[in-house]
Formats: structure tokens, C-alpha cells, sequence
């Protein structure tokens, strides 16, 4: 990692008071990029999201997808935590907090919007961070490549069934057509074009075009993610001045939910006997959200100044934080994780550099 990036939670907590500043010195500009916007879906947001998460699709090559059997326990594991736990104990942690316990002392025609937001952030497993939180774990990097590659594959077909049967259960009108398009721009779209370039690359110039490209579009992507932090708390920084008790009864939910599937997914890899270097990724991938997917698609759904554009943005304000704690947990609990079930494989077992 570089420089710029062994410091990258300093400059995503700048970006994030630079964008909360900013948004309440300058409202009109911000509102101004919020409306330039075409089927309620931010083209703005869309181009930055697309500079940061296209460099990480040109490392996927899909082709590894044919891998996934190489380690059906750990890949078992996390589709279960990522599809069948996820999103449903997210919206059972949010009708508890926020629609019950919480309800109090939070904003009375909101609830069910930050309820929706909750529900947004966790049903889309993170793709892009993971290849950190993966290497900061020494996992092994071909279960990361194939699963981050099965999960979009099944993201593209179930973010949006999902988030509509759990937003139509919180009797939320969904608007079918904008779900849609969002995955269509944050996910569909992205694959193609990374997927495209990639084979280019690889047929004109070998590995060390691509390399030399991913070196120049590292900062790219590093940049989009920042200024996309400084455009989502710039829109919502006045709400979240305005209602800081908000964003910490907001954060609660999150936090269980992010130790919760995490712990739950490491003690299942445990229990079915896969190695440490498998079960560390498997729990951050189980655990972290692709919170760009899930802010967009709820400030499309919903609108910016909405209680779940705001519940997905406490997400990315917990995210780097939260996983970086839990990938200390990883690192320090593997001695006991090796002496379990799967320990005798793992400790015998090498661990896989190649990239």
C-alpha cells in the first residue's frame, strides 16, 4: 500500500468534515448537483462511482468464477450470511431499534425511511473495499477474487427483488423502475465496461499494460471515493448538524449487525473445518456493505434530504472503522481459530500470494 493509502481513514474522516462543511456554507451547489439527475438516478454520483469501482472490476477476471469449488465451505458460508441473513436480520435489527426502542427520541414521519435505508445498506455486499480488508487478513486471494465475482453475478439479479420484498413487508412503496436502473448503472454497467477494457488490455499489451493502467487509475479511484464522500455529506451535512443524537441511534443497528454476521460467518468456516485464510475474508465479506450502491439507490428511491439517504450515509461513516476492528479480530483470534475444527488443515495448509 502507498502512503496515501496506509492514511486513507485520515482523509475519508477530512473529506467527511470538508463535505459537512462545505455543504452548510454552500447549500446551493449542492442542491444544484442533487437535481442534475435523469430517472431520479444522480448522473454526478454515478460518474464518481463509476471512476472508483471500475479500476477495482479490471482486477476481476470472471473467468475465476470456475474456482468457486476450490473452497465450497467458505463460499457456502458467506452466500448464506450475505443473502439469506444479511439483509432480514438487518430489517429485524431496524424494526427493533429504530421502530421501537428508538422511536422516541427520533423524528416521527422518518422512521420508516431510516428503516429503508438500513435495509438498503445491507442488502449489497461490499466489492470494492474487500480486496483491503482481504490482504489485511493475508486471505487467501483467489476465494476473494471468486467470491467478490459470485456476488456481483448474484447481486445483479437479487439487490433488487430483496430490497423490494423487505421494503414492501415495511409497507414502503417501491418504485420498481428506479431500483432497477440503479443496479443496471452501479453494477451491470461497471462490470461490462471493466470487463471489456480488461480483455483489450490483456490481448494488446499482456499483464503489464493492465498493471501499468491499474497503477495510473489507483489515485483515480482513490479520488472518486473521496470527492463522492464530499458530495454525500455535503448534501446531507445540515442533517446531520442538525441531528447528531440521529446519526449515533442510527449507527447502533449497524454495529450490531456488522459484529453480528461477521462473528457469525468466522464461527461457521470454524465449524465446518475451513482454513483461517478463507475464514478472514468470508467474515469481512459477509459483514461489509457496498455503501456506494446503497446510497445511490436510496437517495434514487427516496431523494437526498431523505431519513434513509441519510441512514445509508451513517454506513460509510462507520464502515472503514467498524472493518478495520473487526480485521484486528481476525488477525488476533487465529491461534484460536486454528486449534478448532479446521485448524490442523490450515496451519499445514499454504497461503496463496498471488494477486
Amino acid at each position: 500500500m502507498s502512503t496515501f493509502e496506509r492514511y486513507l481513514t485520515l482523509w475519508v474522516a477530512l473529506c467527511i468534515v470538508a463535505g459537512i462543511a462545505l455543504g452548510h456554507v454552500m447549500p446551493g451547489f449542492f442542491h444544484a448537483v442533487g437535481a442534475a439527475e435523469v430517472a431520479e438516478v444522480n448522473l454526478p454520483v454515478a460518474v464518481l462511482i463509476w471512476l472508483m469501482v471500475v479500476p477495482m472490476l479490471l482486477r476481476i477476471d470472471f473467468a475465476a468464477l470456475r474456482h468457486v469449488g476450490r473452497h465450497w465451505r467458505g463460499i457456502g458460508v458467506t452466500l448464506f450470511i450475505n443473502w439469506a441473513v444479511k439483509p432480514f436480520s438487518m430489517a429485524a435489527l431496524g424494526w427493533l431499534f429504530i421502530g421501537h426502542l428508538f422511536r422516541p427520541y427520533l423524528p416521527a414521519d422518518q422512521i420508516d425511511s431510516y428503516i429503508a435505508g438500513l435495509i438498503i445498506l445491507a442488502a449489497a455486499p461490499c466489492t470494492a473495499m474487500v480486496f483491503v480488508w482481504s490482504n489485511l487478513t493475508r486471505g487467501e486471494p483467489h476465494f476473494t477474487l471468486s467470491q467478490v465475482a459470485l456476488n456481483d453475478a448474484v447481486m445483479v439479479v437479487a439487490f433488487a427483488p430483496i430490497v423490494g420484498l423487505l421494503l414492501g413487508l415495511s409497507a414502503i412503496t417501491v418504485p420498481w423502475g428506479t431500483l432497477v436502473l440503479s443496479v443496471v448503472l452501479y453494477i451491470v454497467v461497471p462490470v461490462i465496461l471493466a470487463q471489456v477494457a480488461r480483455r483489450s488490455l490483456l490481448a494488446s499489451g499482456g499483464q503489464a499494460a493492465l498493471d501499468r493502467l491499474l497503477a495510473r487509475l489507483g489515485p483515480v479511484s482513490l479520488a472518486a471515493l473521496l470527492a463522492t464522500l464530499v458530495l454525500l455529506f455535503g448534501f446531507q451535512g445540515g442533517q446531520i448538524l442538525a441531528q447528531p443524537a440521529v446519526i449515533g441511534l442510527l449507527a447502533v443497528p449497524i454495529l450490531i449487525q456488522v459484529y453480528l454476521n461477521s462473528g457469525l460467518a468466522y464461527l461457521l468456516n470454524r465449524a465446518a473445518g475451513e482454513q483461517h485464510c478463507v475464514a478472514g475474508p468470508s467474515a469481512l465479506i459477509g459483514a461489509s456493505n457496498f455503501f456506494e450502491l446503497a446510497v445511490a439507490a436510496a437517495i434514487s428511491l427516496f431523494g437526498f434530504d431523505s431519513g434513509a439517504a441519510l441512514a445509508t450515509v451513517v454506513g460509510v461513516l462507520v464502515e472503514v472503522p467498524v472493518m478495520l476492528s473487526v480485521v484486528w479480530i481476525v488477525n488476533r483470534s487465529r491461534g484460536w481459530y486454528e486449534r478448532g475444527a479446521g485448524g490442523r488443515d490450515a496451519a499445514s495448509a499454504p497461503v496463496s500470494r498471488e494477486a
